[in-house]
């Protein structure tokens, strides 16, 4: 019996958050799909959305110009920036980053580093 892709994903994902749990940090996760990336901080009972920032927002889509493409590397470093000013203005300096079980690569990454050249720390 062998899992399919998107199990695969999901059994990675569910290894990283036990981990990140049991250092009790807030997390930042990323989710992406063919079209979007979204970007969230949460708490560290895993219980409240602290921030969010996703391609799918209006404003989003506005700075990315009439094609609105979201699902490339120059949309999730934008992502990037708007999800740690956010958690800053939240009082979040600190997070664990949570890459859902994507491969740390390409827009996973682009996002991962913008966060930390706005000035977020993990």
């Amino acid at each position: 019996m062998s899992l399919t892709k998107k199990e695969q994903r999901l059994r990675r994902a569910r290894q990283t958050r036990i981990r990140i749990a049991q250092q009790g940090a807030v997390r930042l996760t990323v989710n992406r799909t063919n079209l979007h990336i979204y970007a969230s901080v949460i708490s560290a009972d895993g219980a409240k959305v602290l921030a969010s920032a996703s391609t799918a927002e209006k404003e989003v889509r506005a700075q990315l110009g009439a094609a609105g493409k979201g699902g490339n590397t120059a949309a999730a470093s934008l992502i990037g920036k708007r999800i740690a000013e956010k958690a800053k203005a939240a009082g979040i300096e600190k997070v664990a980053f949570d890459r859902a079980g994507f491969a740390y690569h390409g827009r996973v990454k682009a996002l991962a580093d913008a966060a930390r050249e706005a000035g977020l720390q993990f």
